[in-house]
């Protein structure tokens, strides 16, 4: 029992990491730092890194920076724009970091993995807000923006301390994004 719950701990977390920073990078590796200091949860040995002041103080900043640049209609299309080459990549290595020591063959799958998930979210991230762009109010960016940070905050918890929660979630995700993503093709 106790190595199923292992390995689905460590799903939920290269899933999760991988998910949450298609959405937003800075938050998830701040996230999963602060998380990590605080003693709320043990990373694996090569995400361990994380943890420390220096790098959770980058990420920090650079959430500030992603955080006011999100909230004006345009920029926020642009820096999604220029994230598809650091958001992507970004999730392929936290989800290779997240499988720990288990040997090349297992890093390089759940790096593929983890680097289309974090494509995909990115994807539903950049081309929602593309969308919400055409709106001429303010406020439905700041909402958008505000709710994804809630999501990877929320998402990252929940894969931490429920990952079947998490699994479950994802995968409900996934199957909407899917059922959307059919009726735009029938419908065109």
């Amino acid at each position: 029992m106790e190595a199923y719950e292992q390995i689905i701990s460590v799903l939920a977390l290269t899933m999760g990491a991988s998910w949450a920073s298609g959405i937003n990078l800075y938050a998830t590796l701040a996230v999963l730092g602060l998380s990590a200091q605080a003693g709320g949860v043990e990373l694996p040995p090569d995400l361990q890194v994380l943890e420390s002041p220096m790098v959770i103080g980058a990420a920090l900043l650079m959430y500030a920076v992603e955080f006011v640049a999100d909230k004006i209609p345009g920029v926020d299309s642009a820096w999604d724009s220029l994230h598809t080459f650091i958001r992507i990549p970004a999730g392929a290595m936290l989800a290779a970091g997240a499988v720990g020591e288990v040997g090349p063959i297992m890093e390089v799958a759940a790096a593929i993995l983890g680097g289309g998930m974090a494509t995909a979210t990115h994807a539903t991230k950049a081309g929602s807000r593309a969308v919400i762009n055409t709106s001429p109010e303010p406020f439905s960016n700041w909402t958008a923006s505000v709710g994804e940070d809630i999501a990877v905050v929320g998402g990252l918890w929940t894969a931490l301390h429920n990952p079947v929660w998490f699994l479950i979630f994802l995968a409900v995700f996934y199957f909407i994004n899917g059922v959307a993503a059919a009726k735009n093709l029938v419908s065109n």
